[in-house]
């Protein structure tokens, strides 16, 4: 890596996420919190029309502005090694995830994928495969492990100071979807319980997904065997809206995840509750700030965000001083920020700091993709017990 190199953001293409899509301007506010990174080219929308006017709306340049993802991908190989970008992010409905993800890491670029990663445990093997043949990085954005307070619950319950894991629930509910609204033109409602965009799974695969990732950081446990029961509440709906499923961990820990978007009134309520001999953590995304022990041996207590005593990783992922609200876009920005640390290492050809780079890899997202897999099957199952 050049000194150049140093003194300039890094630079990144996104694909999706244009006029009208919520997720698209969620990842870019995150993006650009820290100043190290700039959107400089783009194929924003499935319509070449609407990507265009998208990429108008964010100042790209026209010779930049890509009516497809094809079009942006062959444009960046044309250009310069120094003009190229230095990752592409990808933030459309789930279809369109692996063909874009696998074109550019054949192509040699750095990805960032949207969860749930992909449809299939085969395509997911497959980006694996490329991801380790070709040596470059690979971030997916399960943005609630940015949190700083999940970070503080992962260093807690990896240094043992839980004991023994017991018991693992976790709970992601939201009221969104209590009505049927794709049949009401809402878009994110439409992709969402389509099988040909969602995938096999509805809220399993939108939001299970996350609770399956965050149990999977925070814990480090591997599940054996799972038990599902997906349910379709909403008449008319094409994917499960509802689901309960019982978890088996290697080493005898037991677990309870719930996803359900049909809890009327409820937004955003994904909370985590890890139990082992010398206590219990309990953390709920509405509150991200704290993170409650419970010690068998003491008072309860509320750790808070930026008090000095946290562990390294999480006063990291801290930007302001306690007391000052921090949440969902600096939980997102805290992934990019991994992402951009990795990709600037290997820039430079230096090793990278792990607590820099801390980013769910393509790994995770490949887990994910069995974790939804296994759980349809189970669902689906006379015997409904599912071995991993």
């Amino acid at each position: 890596m050049t000194h150049d190199t140093f003194q300039r953001r890094l630079r990144y293409a996104m694909v999706g996420g244009g006029r009208d899509a919520f997720i698209g301007a969620v990842h870019r506010k995150a993006i650009a919190l820290d100043g190290q990174v700039e959107l400089v080219a783009g194929a924003l929308s499935s319509s070449p029309e609407k990507a265009k006017a998208s990429g108008r709306d964010l100042f790209l340049a026209d010779d930049r502005n890509h009516g497809d993802w094809r079009a942006l991908l062959d444009d960046e190989l044309k250009r310069p090694a120094d003009e190229r970008i230095d990752f592409v992010s990808i933030v459309t409905p789930n279809h369109v995830h692996f063909p874009v993800a696998h074109a550019f890491v054949e192509a040699g670029f750095h990805v960032v994928c949207d969860k749930p990663l992909v449809h299939t445990g085969d395509q997911a093997d497959a980006l694996v495969e490329a991801v380790a043949r070709k040596g470059t990085v690979f971030g997916v954005t399960y943005n609630y492990t940015g949190y700083p307070m999940v970070r503080q619950a992962r260093e807690m319950v990896r240094s043992g100071e839980l004991g023994e894991i017991r018991k693992v629930v976790v709970e992601y509910n939201q009221g969104w979807l209590a009505t049927r609204l794709e049949g009401e033109g809402n878009k994110q409602a439409a992709w969402r319980s389509d099988p040909a965009r969602s995938g096999a799974a509805g809220a399993i695969g939108d939001i299970g997904s996350h609770a399956e990732n965050l149990v999977a950081t925070v814990t480090g446990l591997e599940i054996e065997s799972l038990c599902a029961d997906l349910s379709s509440m909403v008449a008319g709906r094409a994917l499960d809206d509802d689901g309960s499923v019982l978890l088996r961990f290697r080493g005898g820990t037991r677990g309870v995840l719930i996803a359900s978007q049909i809890n009327t009134g409820l937004e955003n309520d994904l909370r985590l509750r890890v139990s082992g001999s010398l206590g219990t953590l309990v953390w709920r995304q509405e509150r991200p700030s704290e993170l409650v022990h419970l010690p068998l041996d003491g008072p309860k207590r509320v750790l808070t965000r930026g008090a000095p005593w946290l562990c390294e990783a999480a006063q990291r992922a801290s930007r302001l001083p306690a007391g000052h609200p921090e949440g969902f876009i600096e939980a997102f920005a805290n992934v990019y920020g991994g992402v951009a640390a990795d990709i600037r290492a290997r820039l430079s050809g230096v090793q990278v700091d792990p607590l820099a780079a801390d980013y769910p890899h393509v790994k995770d997202g490949a887990r994910g993709v069995r974790f939804i897999e296994r759980t349809v099957a189970s669902a689906h199952s006379e015997a409904k017990w599912t071995v991993w």
